[in-house]
């Protein structure tokens, strides 16, 4: 039965049990970054729109149809955030953490928010987990930066997957396919609003889904037949690096980054089973990202990865049951019987958990059954109950959930027990 208050369309909400899987996504994937020395970063979820305007793009959709924009009472234009990398380089800026040691590693998980049409894997507000690694323009970092997203999608168990890659090149690689493009869109009659976005960025048209569209632009100059020396040597780097650490990849050339900040290095992992929402995850080198923002003229590289989409990844492979979740997380669940146990329950529980265990117990006025009830539905490992007879004789049967077995233990040796057991 619902109450009289929704959430809002398009916004993807997580609560117990299925927001388990949703914390040990992040999880790990904190855990593969702190292993790799970056650093968490916490975020404003609103910024001046301008940052985003100038950092993401103007030609973008993003910023053209997706951004959530509004006055604050003293006039301000914010906007709630659409992606993560512009606002890790103003913070880098504001507070001068590039005048430290390069490169600045930072990871960042939370929501973000575009004004899409909400279907499956794409959300009004939508969460994702992001890495940036700013200062050092070296091809090696690029392989480092996608080997943790691959690393994460293997240890989460997914196999289905495929890594795209390509270059987008430096300026001059951009500026000579450039030429060719416009020639070639100059043969074309296309729309009016397709023109104004070719001629603030010609690349945009390959992102065109029109079907009439993608069939025109096979014939199409590609930005990879254009690199320069310099930039068709990082890539082959790239590619020797991703090859020594066993990551498989193909190389798509048509690919393009929906941000305009992206060179260089370009990458995208594509979920098989997900239809027209495959993209789990992608990123790129960001060249002149931090100058158009007022800094240095340093370069960067990250990725975004969709936890939403991800989970639906997991989904498609028969890894997670949403419809069957448990947490699996509690070690011990005490069945207090009596207000003495009750009491005495609560010092147990605290000196459980004060050993690392994850403990709870029966609330409120619960019979035995109910009890054991509700310690099956949270998935308890392990069930101690709790009584007049346990008390007088400080001891206590307990039981490990997956099969039945009970062992006696003193109450003074719980925190022993659990270890041995667990």
């Amino acid at each position: 039965m619902s109450g009289k208050y929704q959430a809002p369309k398009g916004v993807s909400e997580y609560f117990p049990p299925n927001s388990n899987i949703f914390e040990s996504i992040i999880r790990k994937l904190e855990n593969i970054s702190l292993a790799a020395n970056y650093h968490l970063i916490e975020l404003p979820v609103f910024e001046d729109t301008e940052l985003f305007t100038r950092g993401v793009g103007e030609s973008t959709d993003v910023v053209t149809k997706e951004m959530y924009t509004f006055e604050d009472r003293g006039g301000r234009s914010l906007t709630l955030r659409p992606e993560g990398t512009a606002g890790v380089i103003r913070a880098i800026i504001e507070h001068g953490l590039d005048r430290g040691q390069l490169p600045v590693k930072l990871y960042y998980h939370g929501p973000f928010f575009r004004a899409e049409r909400p279907q499956a894997g794409r959300y009004r507000q939508f969460y994702q987990f992001g890495i940036e690694a700013v200062g050092v323009d070296d091809p090696l970092l690029d392989c480092e930066v996608i080997a943790i997203a691959n690393s994460a999608f293997h240890g989460l168990g997914l196999r289905d997957y495929e890594l795209q890659i390509t270059s987008l090149g430096d300026d001059s690689s951009r500026a000579a396919h450039r030429e060719e493009l416009l020639k070639f869109l100059a043969k074309i009659n296309l729309d009016e609003e397709t023109k104004s976005r070719v001629a603030k960025n010609p690349l945009r048209i390959f992102d065109d889904k029109r079907e009439e569209i993608r069939a025109i632009m096979q014939d199409a100059p590609l930005l990879a037949d254009f690199l320069s020396s310099e930039s068709a040597a990082k890539f082959t780097q790239l590619q020797s690096a991703l090859t020594s650490l066993g990551i498989s990849y193909v190389i798509n050339p048509r690919m393009v980054r929906g941000l305009d900040y992206y060179t260089g290095t370009a990458f995208e992992f594509v979920h098989h089973r997900l239809g027209a929402q495959s993209g789990i995850g992608g990123g790129g080198r960001y060249d002149g990202l931090m100058r158009s923002l007022g800094g240095q003229d340093l370069s960067g590289i990250g990725f975004g990865l969709g936890l939403d989409r991800i989970i639906l990844a997991l989904q498609s492979e028969g890894l997670v049951d949403l419809k069957n979740t448990q947490s699996g997380y509690l070690d011990l669940f005490i069945v207090p019987i009596g207000e003495s146990a009750r009491l005495r329950a609560v010092t147990i529980v605290d000196e459980i958990r004060r050993a690392g265990f994850v403990a709870d117990m029966g609330y409120g006025d619960r019979s035995l059954k109910g009890a054991m009830k509700a310690a099956d539905k949270l998935a308890a490992r392990n069930v101690l109950v709790l009584g007049d007879s346990e008390l007088n004789s400080n001891k206590a049967a307990l039981k490990r959930m997956s099969d039945g077995h009970e062992v006696s233990v003193t109450l003074d040796s719980l925190v022993a027990a659990l270890k041995s057991a667990l």
